[in-house]
């Protein structure tokens, strides 16, 4: 029987949501042991620094087979210097599947030894985005039953401030 591949979810997790936990749990079921890389692409303007972003996701996947970084550049690149086999990417639209299918086809033109999955979310996660969240926080709503309760608290001080 073939060993399982070496899998990384990269992503930008500003913030970390339930829905991205929810994909880390399935990451980590199919895979075993994953490797969690944070971008740090300011052209997004997170609203958290990749530091801050890292320290959120270790303390959420503490009791999970799970190791968090960061990194900078393509993250096919990332992928192969850490000798991973497969990227994991969540697809919770028609339109986040056009965008995802064009990022693994360049990708794979980059370096053809690595594959992307696609895994749906929890039919609860599947309209949730960090950008529609920090939008309604930033309008003055909450949508709190989306994130852990810690990140539910930064995110209300990052905000406040």
């Amino acid at each position: 029987m073939a060993e399982t591949p070496r899998a990384l979810y990269p992503g930008t997790f500003d913030p970390p949501t339930l829905g991205h936990l929810d994909l880390i749990r399935r990451g980590v079921q199919l895979f075993g042991p994953l490797l969690v890389a944070v971008a740090n692409n300011n052209t997004k303007a997170p609203l958290f620094s990749a530091e801050e972003r890292v320290d959120m996701l270790r303390e959420l996947v503490a009791d999970l087979p799970v190791e968090v970084e960061y990194f900078r550049g393509l993250v096919i690149e990332h992928a192969h210097a850490r000798g991973i086999e497969v990227l994991l990417r969540g697809v919770r639209t028609v339109s986040d599947f056009e965008y995802e299918y064009q990022m693994a086809m360049t990708n794979r033109v980059l370096e053809n030894s690595i594959e992307t999955v696609f895994v749906m979310p929890s039919e609860e996660y599947s309209y949730l985005s960090s950008r529609l969240i920090k939008e309604v926080y930033a309008a003055g709503g909450e949508l709190q039953r989306f994130l852990p309760r810690s990140i539910h608290e930064k995110l209300l001080s990052r905000l406040g401030e």
